[in-house]
């Protein structure tokens, strides 16, 4: 796991989306993970513009998203496809055919959706796998909707939300009422599949769970830390998150 320490939130997002880029240039028809949440917001900003300008161009592309609720349509603002669209899709040149949420309309769970678990995995094989996969940090550590458990799902998959995550995004709905209970995610095996991996971490309030990541061994307990197994992470923090000594130092020796 490598570390780049950046001095802001801008900084943080350029690097992010010169990354993205690098990888699409190197690799034009490279298959991408997509995130979503506020941190990512800058990237995309970032990235739509380098197409607008003509420094890369995404039709060659694929892309798969890590998660969604379950009972929201695709048109329901807090719908990650809805945030998609406005963070990224509509301002790039994405073929529609080659973006890729997973399914979660129904507000009831049913063998269709499960069966819709295992066509994500299949299809994400079938494009060759995932070349770079963002991720961001939940407050309790997940990843994706992988949250803290004794054991953790390997593929796609349906997945209680945790009343900390349902808190945590309830600013984005009316009340904590209106978020949904469940989520359809990219499980932590299909994560690790990726063959690089890039998380992004912002804000002070992502200092103590930014914390644990280092400090800490691999748990299930904190589901980001299986990211310690990966041959290739690279986390991106800025100084709200991690400007405490030991990760600086680090950060240094590797530049």
């Amino acid at each position: 796991m490598k570390w780049r320490i950046v001095n802001h939130y801008a900084e943080l997002s350029r690097l992010a989306a010169e990354m993205v880029a690098e990888q699409v240039r190197n690799k034009p028809t490279s298959v991408l993970g997509l995130a979503t949440g506020s941190t990512p917001i800058g990237m995309y900003e970032e990235l739509s513009g380098m197409v607008r300008r003509g420094e890369i161009s995404l039709k060659g592309v694929t892309t798969f998203n890590l998660d969604e609720y379950i009972g929201l349509t695709p048109d329901h603002p807090q719908s990650y496809h809805y945030y998609m669209n406005e963070q990224l899709f509509s301002k790039v040149d994405l073929l529609p055919e080659n973006r890729h949420i997973p399914y979660a309309e129904k507000g009831e769970f049913s063998d269709e959706e499960c069966k819709a678990c295992e066509e994500y995995d299949r299809l994400i094989e079938e494009r060759g796998g995932i070349d770079l996969q963002i991720l961001g940090i939940g407050h309790n550590g997940h990843i994706g909707f992988n949250e803290p458990s004794l054991s953790l799902e390997v593929g796609t998959h349906v997945v209680t939300l945790t009343e900390e995550t349902r808190e945590a995004n309830a600013r984005f709905f009316r009340s904590i009422e209106e978020v949904p209970t469940h989520a359809i995610t990219m499980g932590v095996g299909s994560i690790m599949k990726a063959k690089r991996i890039l998380l992004l971490v912002s804000g002070a309030d992502k200092k103590e769970v930014l914390a644990r990541l280092y400090a800490e061994g691999v748990t299930t307990e904190l589901p980001a830390s299986l990211l310690h197994l990966h041959p290739d992470v690279i986390v991106i923090a800025d100084q709200e998150a991690a400007g405490w000594l030991p990760v600086a130092e680090i950060a240094k020796e590797e530049t």
